[in-house]
């Protein structure tokens, strides 16, 4: 199975300069886990759920912090035709859960570990 296969749905991203709270807000309502962020239409990084956590632990403010302070920048990313197995390794040697699949340069999902672990265990291949 590809990771192709994991991603469905619209892409949740915000801009890089919207509030830490506003990213969270996002990821609140929109039941997920992680942001693309999106600076002059082009992926600059990602906000996750560890981001948010770390800016609150630091004493940031969270309605005036900018996300582009807290994201990982220019994060790493799966090519949709990446074996699921090779992904969950990957992510499981670097400790990511959530990471952007693009290809040709454009953004066309997010895969998380969750994702990832489903695919690799499900005896039916997905």
């Amino acid at each position: 199975m590809e990771v192709r296969e994991l991603i469905s749905g619209e892409v949740i991203t915000v801009p890089a300069d919207e509030s830490v709270r506003h990213g969270a807000i996002t990821m609140n309502e929109a039941r997920v886990g992680s942001l693309a962020v999106i600076d002059d239409g082009e992926l600059a990084g990602i906000f996750t759920e560890r981001d948010i956590l770390h800016a609150v632990a630091s004493g940031a403010d969270l309605d005036a912090d900018p996300i582009s302070r807290w994201m990982t920048d220019y994060p790493d990313a799966f090519s949709p035709d990446m074996d699921v197995v090779e992904a969950a390794d990957w992510m499981l040697a670097t400790g990511y859960r959530h990471l952007p699949v693009v290809e040709n340069g454009s953004l066309i999902g997010m895969a998380s570990i969750k994702d990832v672990l489903w695919a690799v265990t499900d005896p039916n291949g997905g």
